[in-house]
């Protein structure tokens, strides 16, 4: 559906928080990261539809993590060996967790499929929870929106940190965009609205004795929020101290995650639960046959270093991933409206589905120059 931009939007959206919309490189044509020209519009039959097919794959995801653990696959995760205990011990302890996107491509038609989940360090979370509602209420105040995801953060945190605990939440300072420390100040919001007393701060401003972990202030880290993804922390010098650290304090995401943010979880869902309407067919060692595929690097960000084959033309896209090896998908295109190709990102929190973002691309991958367009739920 097309609209009308509201009159001075760069500003009402930056006042909401979404600043670091002006530093995303612009998609084609010039298209702005935030896009209110267009919005996606969906029955609340097709949402309950989407609801319960989240809440099942968020299932089928914890049952894989299960598997792997019981069945000592890590390898397949490539995963150093090191590092199979402490995920393990942290599997076993339900390390409390908060968050994940799963990526979906949906027509509106046949069923949803799972293109890939965001478990570990999703970002986005301030348009699909804040901006796009607020965008609603002034444009569409009749409508409703498939979007519980702050009151849910709001809950979650509430059920595995004390009132008045210090949460400690770190981005890194390489982000040259603001994007995590955005999403990093958006999750200390919510938390101080659950009766938590938040302390940001960068990732390489945490201290370390070899055993504990500091803040600038010398003030140990109980609990803490890292926008900062766990193949990252383990290659890092102070990584196996981060790991012995989840034994008495797990950090947000735990280290079990790894399991769910490497993308070889598509293949072991599509192990598991094979022919399963919303997954894809998917393998680690090769593409099994199929005409049409896409390589996903298994630690891939933003689309970088994917490789899509079809019989009448191949698609690269340049990336610093793939040395840890890739995982080959079935190549499910988009859907098409007017030249544009939306991905379906909902979010769940906690283990319950709670809302949904999407972005729209001109090509057949999305990437770091997509745009947010909001939806409603009308009818």
């Amino acid at each position: 559906m097309t609209g009308q931009p509201r009159p001075g939007w760069q500003q009402t959206i930056e006042a909401q928080g979404l600043g670091f919309h002006r530093n995303v490189p612009q998609g084609s044509g010039g298209r702005p990261y935030w896009d209110e020209s267009v919005h996606y519009s969906f029955t609340l039959a097709e949402v309950e539809d989407l609801e319960l097919v989240v809440d099942e794959l968020h299932g089928m995801c914890l049952e894989a993590v299960d598997h792997v653990v019981k069945a000592k696959k890590f390898g397949a995760y490539g995963i150093p060996e090191w590092l199979w205990k402490p995920i393990t011990r942290s599997w076993e302890r339900r390390d409390p967790h908060v968050f994940g996107r799963f990526d979906l491509c949906f027509d509106g038609a046949g069923h949803a499929k799972l293109l890939e989940y965001n478990a570990d360090t999703p970002t986005s979370l301030v348009e699909s929870a804040v901006v796009q509602w607020y965008w609603k209420q002034d444009t569409h105040p009749g409508a409703d929106q498939w979007n519980s995801i702050h009151e849910a953060l709001i809950a979650r945190w509430r059920q595995f940190i004390p009132a008045a605990g210090v949460l400690h939440l770190a981005h890194t300072n390489t982000d040259e965009s603001g994007e995590d420390a955005l999403n990093v100040a958006y999750m200390a919001d919510v938390a101080a609205q659950a009766g938590l007393k938040p302390c940001q701060m960068a990732m390489e401003d945490i201290g370390s004795d070899g055993r504990a972990f500091y803040d600038l202030d010398d003030r140990p880290i109980e609990h803490l929020f890292k926008l900062y993804p766990w193949e990252w922390i383990v290659s890092e010098e102070f990584g196996p101290a981060a790991v012995d650290a989840q034994r008495d304090r797990p950090w947000v995401e735990p280290l079990w995650k790894m399991l769910l943010s490497n993308k070889a979880l598509l293949a072991v869902l599509w192990e598991l639960f094979p022919d399963h309407p919303n997954l894809l067919p998917a393998y680690l060692d090769n593409p099994h046959g199929m005409a049409s595929y896409i390589a996903k690097p298994l630690l891939g960000r933003e689309g970088a270093g994917m490789r899509i084959v079809q019989p009448h033309q191949v698609i690269e896209t340049t990336g610093p991933y793939g040395a840890e090896g890739y995982l080959f998908q079935e190549f499910w295109p988009l859907p098409d409206f007017d030249g544009w190709h939306p991905v379906l990102g909902a979010w769940v929190v906690g283990d319950v589905a709670a809302g949904l973002g999407i972005r729209e691309t001109s090509g057949l991958i999305t990437d770091d120059s997509s745009s947010f367009a909001p939806h409603l739920i009308e009818g």
